[in-house]
């Protein structure tokens, strides 16, 4: 009895092994994929009127599109520059 208690153990071993190893496997090209891939960003400059309702309108319009705003750069302090990335 004692020897099938033995083999139950060695057969559950081996076979939890063998999925770990499976799923190992499997699961491989997307962990590798993702460690290698550089992040990309795209950015906007925009140049928007010194009014509070122009600056907010563009900061939604872009912010709904999936853009970020990253900086403001007053440039010739005439008119402010919004710089996006996305």
């Amino acid at each position: 009895m004692q020897t099938v208690r033995c083999h139950a153990a060695w057969i559950t071993a081996g076979v939890s092994l063998l999925f770990a190893v499976t799923v190992l496997v499997v699961q491989w090209p997307a962990i590798t994929a993702t460690a290698q891939e550089p992040k990309r960003f795209e950015y906007r400059i925009i140049e928007v009127l010194r009014d509070t309702q122009s600056i907010q309108t563009k900061l939604n319009e872009f912010g709904s599109s999936g853009w970020e705003l990253v900086a403001v750069s007053m440039g010739d302090m005439t008119e402010p520059r919004l710089i996006f990335k996305k």
